[in-house]
This record gives C-alpha cells, structure tokens and sequence, in this order.
C-alpha cells in the first residue's frame, strides 16, 4: 500500500507544496512545530532514509539544502534546524524547522494548528524563495481555483518582457544602481508589511514604506531631468507604461533604511504573481 507521502507525490492528496524536482519534493507540514516547518522527501519510496543509494542521499541532502535556504529567507529565525526521525511515516523524510531556540526542535512539544490561509501565504512564501527556481505555488483551496486566475501561465513571457524594457537601465539617486526585472510568487490579495517582507526575502523588522510609481520615476522620464537625454527618458517612459497597463495595482515599495534602501515597483500580473523591477537606493 502507498505510503501517505507517495500518494501526495502522484497527486492523489493535497499537500501545501514548496519545491519540486524530477526526484524530490518539499511541502509543509500539516502537524508542524513550528511556522513554516517542512518535509522533504524523495519521490521514490524507501522506508529508511539510509536505504537509499549513497547518491539518492547526497542528492536528497542538496535539494533539503536548496528548501531550507528558501525557509530562512521566508520565515524569521535563527536557524533551520534538521532533523531525520522516521517512524511517523514509512518513506524516508527530513524535517526542515525554523527554530530561534533549542527547544523548538523538541519533537515531544505539542504541534501547532495552523489555520489554512497562512499556510497557503507561508508555502507561496516559502516557494518564491527556494533558489535555483524550484519554487512552487501553494495548492490552492476549491474556493480559490474558482475565484482564481486563468490556468495559462504567462509569467514567463512577462518577465521576458520586463528583462528587455530593464536592460541597461539604472536607478540614479547618490550613487547608479541597475534596475532589475523580478517576479514572485505571492499570496492572493492585498499583502500586510510582513507578508510582503516574506515574499520578498527582506528582514522581518525592515521598514516598508510606499510611494507611486510616477512620482518615484519622474526625475527618469522627464527629458530635461536628471538624465539630460531623450532617448533615455522614453526607455522610462515606456518601462512605466508597461508597468501601468499591464500590471494591476502597481505600486514602489521601499524597504529598509538608510544608507541604503531596497525599492521594487511591483503589481500584479494575470497569474496572480508580483512583477516588476528592484532597485538599490543609496541615501544619505
């Protein structure tokens, strides 16, 4: 008989997934102790975690490697803390677990409920974060594939375009910074400051402060600005335009503090994902 993890891996349960590969998948646990707490496992089904080929294992522990990177940038905490128990499941698994103290990694504590729109929000989090583009959306709830998006994904072709209207172009405040072309995934509607610091992979007490695109622009797109040339200007201009027309709900956020602050003008696309460019402030 399949085991629980080996039915989630061919698709027959639902599982608030957070990365994925040919081999391997990673998604949160449902009885965590902790916020943000992880499986990963390897898709073939083995019992025991030193079963495995000895390059299954290292190939396990590189991808764990790549999740737990995705969990830090998502989750505040000290460390992720790594552990290999396997009696609760017969298919080998590691926990991955955000812990700012010994004690959260004590598996004899009482597991949390976490309610199912913040799990949605911290596996979406967790995915945008995962280096080397393994990341994933959450698993959406019946309620949101209704009030969803279209299934077509064009977030590819968005990027591609913001990639070539970015290129070359730099952000002048005290010092030139290249502007940057980004996409995220993200939780559905409006974000609080700490979701947005989560998605974005920026610290947990940062300050966010926001402003509209036109006016953080302007010095940019005006033809007798700060760039003195016409050309340059209508590159802005046209990167603007892009942002406005097809992006909803733009918006500049600009987080941290001096002397250097991070800012991404970032809005919607039809898949729900943010997009848009990052740039680096330098203030003094």
């Amino acid at each position: 008989m399949p085991s629980i993890f080996s039915r989630i891996v061919a698709g027959e349960l639902p599982a608030y997934k957070v990365a994925e590969d040919a081999d391997h998948l990673a998604f949160l646990d449902i009885t965590p102790l902790v916020e943000g707490h992880t499986l990963v496992i390897p898709k073939q089904e083995v019992d025991y975690i030193f079963d495995l080929s000895p390059q299954a294992l290292a190939a396990l522990h590189v991808f764990a490697q790549r999740v737990a990177k995705g969990v830090q940038a998502a989750v505040p905490c000290k460390r992720i803390g790594v552990a290999v128990i396997g009696l609760e499941v017969p298919h080998a698994h590691i926990h991955l677990i955000p812990m700012n103290k010994v004690a959260d990694m004590n598996f004899a504590n009482p597991k949390i409920k976490v309610p199912e729109a913040r799990m949605r929000e911290l596996a979406a989090a967790i995915a945008a974060q995962v280096p080397g583009g393994s990341g994933l959306p959450a698993a959406p709830t019946a309620a949101a594939e209704r009030s969803a998006s279209p299934a077509a994904d064009p977030n590819d072709a968005t990027l591609a375009q913001l990639q070539k209207l970015t290129q070359g172009l730099q952000f002048i405040s005290e010092s030139e910074a290249p502007l940057e072309a980004v996409s995220y995934a993200a939780p559905a509607g409006e974000l609080s400051d700490q979701q947005l610091r989560q998605v974005l992979g920026e610290p947990a007490d940062a300050k966010v402060e926001k402003v509209e695109l036109i006016p953080f622009l302007r010095n940019h797109t005006s033809d007798d600005g700060v760039l003195n040339d016409v050309a340059l200007a209508n590159r802005y201009k046209a990167l603007q335009m892009y942002l406005k027309q097809e992006l909803d709900g733009v918006q500049v956020y600009r987080i941290g503090s001096g002397p250097k602050v991070h800012a991404y003008a970032l809005g919607r696309d039809v898949a729900g994902r943010l997009a848009g460019f990052k740039t680096e402030l330098t203030e003094s």
